[in-house]
Formats: C-alpha cells, sequence, structure tokens
C-alpha cells in the first residue's frame, strides 16, 4: 500500500494493489478491499474501473448484481450505476457512486482512493442552485418521487429558475414503498432528502398545501388556500389514491386507507392488540396483513379471487404467498367479498361477507386499488383516458405545450410493449418519468425507455418483479415455489414478458438488464435446463 500527500495539499491518497491483471476477464466484478474501503472492480471491454460498491437505494452489494454492458443493476429492486462513472443511469435511489483512480502497471492493477472518502459510499450529483436573475418557473405538482428526480435532474442540467414543489403532504418528498412494510416508520428515517438539501440547490417546498385548478391559457394554477400562481413549465405528478370501500359502513370509525405516513402510524397504532380485517389481496393489503400478523390479536383478510395476486403472479405464486402468512395465524376468505361492515355507536364492530360469514372487526384496512389524482384538471382541457389518468406521449408531454405529466398519475406508451398505452404505479418509473421529464423540459429529447421492476415483502421475504406480464398465457417455472425459491417466467406470445423470482438472486435483476438492451427472451430459453444465458 502507498500513501502520499502533495505539498501544500490537504488530502492524503491510499493506494494498493488489488489483483493482477489477469485475474479478471471482461464481464467479470468482484468486490477488493483498499484501506478500510471496499470497492467494486469491474473489467468492461478491456478496461478496469472501479466504484462504491453498495446501491445508493437500501446499500445492497452491487458485486451480487447483474452486470451487462456498461453498467451494474442492483440484484435487490433494479438500480442500475455507470461501471465508468458510477452515475445512476436507472432507479430506484437518488445518488450516484463515487469512483476511484485505476492504474495498470507491471500487470497488477492497483486502485488509489482519496483518504477524506474513504468512508463515503454515494455521491449527490453535481448541482446548480437558483439564479434570482433568471425569472422563469417551473411548478411541480405532487410531492412524490417524479416531482424530486425531476427537481433534481433540472439542477443537474443546470437550470437556474425558480422550481417550486407543491404537495399535499405534511412531509417533503419521502419513501413511500416503506410505509406499507414499515408501518409505524418514524418520518426522519423515510425522507428521502433534508430540509438543507432544498435550501442548497433553490428548490422550493410548499408542504400541506393543494392545487385546485389548472389554467393552461393563462399558464396559472390556482390552490385551496385561494392563491394563484404563475408558471412558465409545469409538471403534474400528483400520483394516485387509495380507492375507499363502497358497502355501507364504509365510513364508520375503524375504517382506513393507508395513502401517507400518517395514515400508516394511525393504522399501526389502531390495531395493535386488535381484531383486524384486512379487505383486498393487492400487493398494499398483502403487506399490511404481513406487518400486522405479529402485532393485531387477529388478522383476516378478504379476497375476491381464489388466491392473492392471483392475475399479477398467477396461482402458485399466490397460493405459496397465502399459506406463508397462514402459518403466522392469518385467515384467509377468497372468492368472496364485503356486502357491509356494521357499527355500534360510530365505530366498527364487525365484517358482513357475500359469502354469509360474519367477522369480527376493531379494525378494516381497504387495500383494493388506487384512482388517479387528476380531478383538479377538469376544464383544463388537458386529456385524460377512461380512468382519469393523465395521458403523456414518450418525452412526458401532455397534449397541452409547456405541461408535463409524470409518476402513477400517468398513462405512457411502453418501449418493452411496443408502445401500449399502459398505466404503471412503480415507484422506480415514476423516478424514471420525473428524469425524463426535466429533460425534454430542457429541450434535451430523451424518451421514457424504462423496464419496469418491482418488489413486495412478505415476512421478511422480497418477491422481485420485472417486466409487464398482462396478458400472459403461461408461467415456467424454475426452482421450486413450494420450497419458496424460485424463478419465474411469464410467457405471451411465445417470448418471456416479464419474470418474477424468491431468493434467485440476481435473476430478476439480469433479466432487466436484458429487456432493458432490447433483447427477447424466447419461451425456448426458459423451458432450458441450461440457463447459461442468464449469467448467474
Amino acid at each position: 500500500m502507498k500513501k502520499h500527500q502533495e505539498p501544500g495539499e490537504q488530502h492524503e491518497e491510499v493506494t494498493q494493489m488489488v489483483c493482477l491483471e489477469a485475474d479478471m476477464q471482461n464481464g467479470q466484478m468482484k468486490e477488493v478491499t483498499v484501506g478500510s474501503q471496499k470497492v467494486l472492480l469491474v473489467r468492461y471491454q478491456d478496461q478496469y474501473s472501479a466504484i462504491g460498491t453498495k446501491c445508493s437505494h437500501y446499500n445492497a452489494p452491487l458485486a451480487k448484481g447483474a452486470l451487462v454492458g456498461g453498467r451494474v443493476r442492483c440484484p435487490f429492486h433494479g438500480a442500475c450505476f455507470n461501471v465508468r462513472t458510477g452515475d445512476i443511469e436507472e432507479y430506484p435511489g437518488l445518488d450516484s457512486l463515487p469512483c476511484y483512480q485505476v492504474k495498470l502497471q507491471d500487470g497488477k492493477v492497483f486502485v488509489t482512493i482519496d483518504r477524506s472518502s474513504l468512508k463515503v459510499s454515494r455521491r449527490v450529483k453535481e448541482m446548480c442552485s437558483v439564479n434570482v436573475d433568471v425569472k422563469h418557473t417551473i411548478l411541480l405538482i405532487g410531492g412524490g418521487p417524479a416531482a424530486l428526480v425531476c427537481a433534481e435532474t433540472l439542477r443537474q442540467n443546470c437550470y437556474q429558475g425558480r422550481i417550486v414543489m407543491i404537495t399535499k403532504d405534511n412531509l417533503p418528498p419521502y419513501d413511500k414503498p416503506k410505509i406499507s412494510k414499515s408501518l409505524n416508520a418514524e418520518s426522519s428515517t423515510i425522507l428521502l432528502r433534508s430540509s438543507e438539501f432544498y435550501q442548497q440547490y433553490g428548490i422550493e417546498m410548499w408542504t400541506e398545501k393543494e392545487v385546485v385548478s389548472v389554467n393552461p391559457d393563462d399558464k396559472v394554477v390556482k390552490l385551496n388556500d385561494g392563491s394563484s400562481h404563475h408558471y412558465d413549465w409545469l409538471l403534474i405528478s400528483t400520483g394516485c389514491r387509495a380507492r375507499p370501500l363502497s358497502c355501507p359502513g364504509w365510513n364508520l370509525k375503524g375504517v382506513k386507507l393507508l395513502q401517507n405516513h400518517e395514515d400508516a402510524k394511525e393504522i399501526h397504532s389502531s390495531c395493535l392488540g386488535q381484531k383486524t380485517v384486512v379487505v383486498g389481496t393487492s400487493f398494499i393489503g398483502m403487506e399490511v396483513a404481513s406487518y400486522l400478523s405479529n402485532k393485531a390479536a387477529s388478522v383476516a383478510v378478504v379476497g375476491t379471487s381464489r388466491y392473492p395476486y392471483e392475475r399479477s403472479l398467477g396461482p402458485e405464486i399466490g397460493k405459496m404467498c397465502l399459506e406463508m402468512l397462514e402459518q403466522q395465524k392469518v385467515k384467509f376468505y377468497m372468492n368472496d367479498s364485503i356486502t357491509e361492515i356494521k357499527g355500534e355507536s360510530g365505530k366498527v364492530k364487525e365484517v358482513v361477507l357475500k359469502s354469509g360469514t360474519v367477522l369480527e372487526a376493531d379494525a378494516v384496512i381497504a387495500g383494493i386499488g388506487v384512482i388517479p389524482n387528476s380531478d383538479f384538471l377538469a376544464g383544463s382541457k388537458l386529456e385524460l383516458d377512461s380512468c382519469k389518468a393523465v395521458i403523456v406521449d414518450k418525452f412526458m408531454r401532455t397534449n397541452i405545450p409547456d405541461i408535463f405529466s409524470a409518476g402513477d398519475v400517468t398513462t405512457f406508451p411502453l418501449t418493452i410493449r411496443g408502445d401500449q398505452r399502459i398505466r404503471i404505479g412503480h415507484w422506480q418509473m415514476s423516478q424514471a418519468q420525473g428524469r425524463v421529464a426535466a429533460l425534454n423540459m430542457l429541450k434535451k429529447p430523451t424518451k421514457i425507455e424504462s423496464v419496469p421492476f418491482f418488489w413486495t415483502v412478505l415476512l421478511g421475504k422480497s418477491i422481485r418483479y420485472t417486466g409487464y406480464g398482462e396478458g400472459y398465457t403461461e408461467i415456467i417455472f424454475k426452482g421450486n415455489v413450494d420450497e419458496r425459491k424460485f424463478l419465474a417466467f411469464y410467457i405471451r406470445d411465445e417470448v418471456v414478458v416479464a419474470a418474477a423470482s424468491l431468493m434467485f438472486d440476481p435473476a430478476v435483476a439480469r433479466l432487466a438488464e436484458l429487456m432493458a438492451t432490447g433483447k427477447i427472451i424466447t419461451k425456448a430459453q426458459a423451458q432450458a435446463d441450461d440457463l447459461s444465458w442468464l449469467q448467474m
């Protein structure tokens, strides 16, 4: 190991030989140590590079991920990083990775790290801030991942006008996927950025404010406090809201929807030691049931299909998930539905099912789908689809100039489905769309090309999913679903359109990268005993 310090400089470098040049082949990566810092060493196109080894999303080990082309994809949740620069190229996550100097000498590979950055595992991309002399305003309606990434991308690309984010929430952007998996998470642990971050980069954060109308002719939005605000460019990223129950008793005290951090905390406290009924076997409903399984007095789940996730993941995986929760004393009432919620003194007492079954209940949690938050666009001439989602093109442009939209509120052309227009409520896709919207605002033509990536967690087990499986006609399994270790290929028209896995990393991450490069994966490949093409 070599340490040196140039005259007059305040930093010290640590250089260490990490391997022989011949030790690694093209397309290989491994974790090495320089000083006390773990580093991801990559060989690609006969060149060595070194970047941070932990994904900036949840610190997953990238050495266990998928290296395809010039980027590595996280094995857990699909974020991608350029192996030469460390820049984040696909979400989730916000930050890039540190990049280290590599030198080849006498057949040996040396990596150099500045000692001051030995404990640094991520870096914020360079950003500008606001310049008060620039008379230009971008309003971002919504405080979710699309709006945040849009704001950061604008600053990363030298936009110095005013950026204002307007959100109904009482918190600035936070990690919403966490709240259904850990209902009692403290707000300080889920915030995506600090208040100092927004101040440093000149991003105005207006919380607990709601846009009630948009006037594109005058380029003005009106808020619920009566104030009006001009914009030059507008992003609509208001997401979706939980669909309420429509049966008698839906408004009794104790009937809950999970929409924000406050709802999560309330569900946690109101269900502790109580008889709880979860309505819906969606990802939200099942995650809530999983979380409450060892906290509520009892948990009953009501679903309209034979198994949870039957349409999305298929009956085999749905049955496995049902059995996992049944082993934790969760009771399922499938092929059934709620007809009435009965109460006493205005509070939930029991739930009546279509089958005639009556369930005792102190709390009812509904997870039966979502509705796009687009009501405020009535009269604005913005084009919506039949489900009230905002229609955008591949550049995230609406039908009205200078108005863009991103995130769950949109319906957009999905590249891997031949630009079929769909709506996907994935965290990662919302972030990607926020970035694309920002670049197109700045006249840097960029299409949304991301491959959907999703994950759900039940009892500490994470199911990963990539692609778009709507309309699949067959599922081909590798491994064993009953043993809770499998890879599932979803087939439509003789090709793989999606994949899901449990304890089979980094298969889904690698498939996502193959799809992202435009590679067609055939049914024959999925059926083959030899999966060497997956490079596991």
